[in-house]
């Protein structure tokens, strides 16, 4: 990933600087002390991926530099001070590191920003939707968006809109095959889920809204700590 960092604090910058030089999956392409400066990097044909970005500086705060970003790439929030993380957070950051910041926590974040990256390459394969084939051969046009679930039924799988199921002769593995990775997962050896659908999350059930009512869905044990990790989650 192509990285950037943005930073008044010469010695903190100096300490990023040296950590992603360590770290095989960045490049860094720029290093800044002030966010105005930093929009140049914008300028260049070469993309920037990630952002290692300070919150209190002089002129542009870290916070204004990211409303002025259309489309902002992975961001990193590094910062002595924690009262920004809430407001931080609704910027969908991918993490907040308290300073000073020790290698290990550096590197957690960064492989945070590698997964979502990686994710965001492999959604880009796909298309927008899947067509599912009826028995009198009739195709029936499904937007991801309109799929709440997955559910397995011996040789079959019943695929869950707002309106109506659809019953397919196809295998759970197949039918994760043709989802992108980034909007569904698999929760149970029997389920897969689009993670947008969620409203609670409840020890080792999930419930998703429908019509009249709502679904409650068991999650697997071997499945519960991969689906959190997926998630935007924010920890008090």
């Amino acid at each position: 990933m192509n990285c950037i960092i943005i930073d008044d604090d010469i010695l903190s910058r100096k300490v990023i600087e040296g950590f992603v030089n360590k770290t095989d999956s960045l490049e860094l392409v720029g290093s800044y002390d002030n966010a105005i400066e930093a929009l140049k990097a914008f300028e260049s044909p070469e993309p920037i991926d990630l952002i290692f970005l300070d919150v209190e500086m002089p002129e542009m705060s870290g916070l204004e530099f990211l409303n002025t970003l259309e489309s902002p790439p992975s961001i990193i929030i590094v910062s002595g001070q924690e009262k920004y993380a809430l407001e931080a957070y609704e910027y969908d950051v991918v993490d907040y590191l308290l300073k000073p910041i020790a290698l290990p926590r550096f590197i957690k974040s960064v492989n945070k920003a590698q997964k979502r990256y990686i994710d965001k390459e492999s959604i880009a394969k796909y298309p927008e939707e899947i067509f599912i084939k009826k028995k009198n051969s009739t195709l029936v046009r499904l937007r991801y968006d309109e799929i709440l679930w997955v559910e397995a039924l011996e040789n079959y799988v019943i695929i869950s809109t707002y309106n109506e199921k659809f019953t397919i002769h196809f295998t759970m593995k197949a039918i994760e095959n043709k989802l992108p990775p980034l909007k569904f997962k698999r929760i149970h050896r029997s389920y897969i889920v689009n993670i947008h659908q969620i409203e609670v999350i409840e020890d080792n059930s999930l419930i998703i809204k429908v019509e009249g009512g709502s679904k409650i869905i068991p999650i697997g044990k071997s499945y519960r700590d991969n689906l959190m990790n997926d998630l935007n989650l924010i920890s008090k």
